[in-house]
């Protein structure tokens, strides 16, 4: 298997040197030059694989220069860390089924993806004998599970920005009271879009990158869709083993278009309609849902929202999406990326077509956020976190009778505590991962939104080769 750039500037990578390079160096993202296609054999004599089992199987269909035993001990090692067996239990509740993907260190769907990359990066630093500086921009629950991922290991240094007061109060605290050496917390002025941009520009900075070992966490990494792609396919083999031999719908809360595109290339790698609608849920950051609805893929301003994760308006992995979307084109994709730099806008509403046969798409209010957390509550007495609750509305309004809808639970309703208390009247309880987190002691740098104070601020506190 060899990963290419969406943008065509670099000759093809194998896996691990695709997951090293993280950003390709002409600025494009890296992908697979070909999707897998799991036959309906295949797929159904994965049935009763444990989720370790599982994600080895779909994994080692994209990854081809790891021994078989070490990807293994990799995956395993990975795993171990949840908090429940199945790794990412499915939930019946009504006329849904709820993919709780929280149940890791971190109590976010992040843990998924950044566990089994954490562990990838230790893997192949020990075996080359180098070091790297990890970093990376947050929107909430990243930074500490890219933190949990990689905390203590002995040659990686990680830097993570996040807005400043723009993420709830239990993610701020996750992510700095971690008060291992290797870890930098860096809060800025400004917005989750600010913080990306400058990681893309000190990336894009190819000199700097290569002195200063610069490695990528966010979803920029190939390596974080790859894991993600995973639970699409065993909770379609879950709904499967319920007897249901039809299509099945996803709702995704979607900002960054990570989770989404994952679902995306689940959709292309599982046999024939086993997946048919990935429905976007954006909360009122809409970008995503006007590409959808509209073809209007443009910036707006940032609006502060009780889903902070989703607070963004230019998606990370935008452009994976828009490379397939222009039948693999790298000489289109790049221009239109190129374009939309300059201008903060496209117009591909002649592609709607296309668009609207991957994904619908609904924007959810403030207001239906929180009344869906607090009907789901009356109706069924569970507890839905802002972000899987833009997804649970999204999902209600495009359900279809008779075909199983699969919402993406993101977070524990912990995380978002005074959200929920206000939806609900009632604070979540507490799991043990999170008590007693207000009062820890916290470590972090509060700095403008300016490429060159972070980049000062990296150099000084870098980890290089002895």
């Amino acid at each position: 298997m060899q990963y290419i750039s969406t943008r065509g500037g670099i000759a093809p990578l194998s896996f691990t040197d695709a997951v090293m390079m993280g950003l390709g160096v002409d600025g494009g993202l890296l992908l697979p030059n070909e999707i897998p296609k799991i036959d309906s054999e295949t797929f159904a004599s994965w049935q009763a694989l444990s989720y370790p089992a599982l994600a080895f199987e779909v994994m080692s269909r994209f990854i081809d220069d790891i021994p078989a035993s070490e990807l293994h001990d990799l995956i395993n090692k990975s795993y171990a860390t949840f908090g429940t067996k199945e790794v990412t239990p499915l939930v019946a509740l009504g006329d849904l089924h709820i993919l709780e993907l929280f149940h890791g260190p971190t109590l976010a769907f992040k843990d998924v993806a950044l566990q089994f990359l954490g562990n990838l990066f230790e893997y192949l630093l020990d075996k080359n004998k180098s070091v790297m500086n990890i970093l990376g921009a947050t929107s909430g629950d990243t930074g500490s599970a890219a933190i949990y991922g990689v905390r203590g290991k002995a040659r990686i240094n990680i830097f993570i920005l996040h807005p400043h007061k723009r993420v709830s109060e239990v993610q701020e605290k996750q992510m700095t009271t971690v008060m291992d050496a290797n870890v930098f917390n860096i809060a800025i002025r400004g917005s989750f879009d600010d913080g990306q941009a400058m990681v893309k520009a000190l990336f894009n900075e190819l000199s700097f990158k290569d002195k200063y070992h610069l490695g990528a966490i966010n979803s920029i990494n190939w390596a974080r869709v790859l894991a993600q792609i995973v639970y699409y396919v065993k909770a379609s083999l879950d709904i499967q083993g319920q007897g249901h031999r039809g299509p099945i719908d996803f709702s995704i809360p979607t900002g960054n278009f990570g989770d989404i595109f994952a679902g995306f290339i689940a959709k292309k790698l599982l046999p024939g309609n086993t997946i048919r609608h990935l429905v976007l849920a954006t909360n009122s950051n809409d970008i995503l849902s006007r590409f959808v609805n509209q073809g209007d893929y443009s910036l707006r301003n940032v609006v502060q929202t009780s889903s902070p994760s989703m607070d963004i308006q230019a998606a990370s992995n935008f452009e994976r999406y828009l490379y397939y979307l222009m039948n693999c084109d790298t000489v289109q994709t790049k221009a239109l990326m190129v374009n939309f730099l300059k201008t903060g806008k496209l117009d591909l509403s002649d592609q709607l077509g296309q668009i609207q046969d991957d994904f619908l798409s609904t924007a959810v209010s403030e207001e239906a956020a929180l009344k869906t957390i607090r009907c789901f509550k009356q109706a069924h007495d569970y507890t839905l976190d802002p972000h899987t609750a833009i997804g649970v509305h999204a999902a209600l309004e495009h359900k279809t009778d008779g075909i199983p809808m699969i919402c993406l639970a993101t977070a524990h309703p912990a995380k978002f505590g005074k959200v929920v208390a206000k939806a609900t009247g009632t604070a979540p309880v507490l799991p043990e991962a999170l008590e007693g987190i207000e009062t820890k002691a916290t470590r972090c740098e509060l700095m403008d939104a300016d490429t060159e104070t972070i980049k000062q601020y990296l150099k000084t506190r870098a980890r290089h080769l002895p």
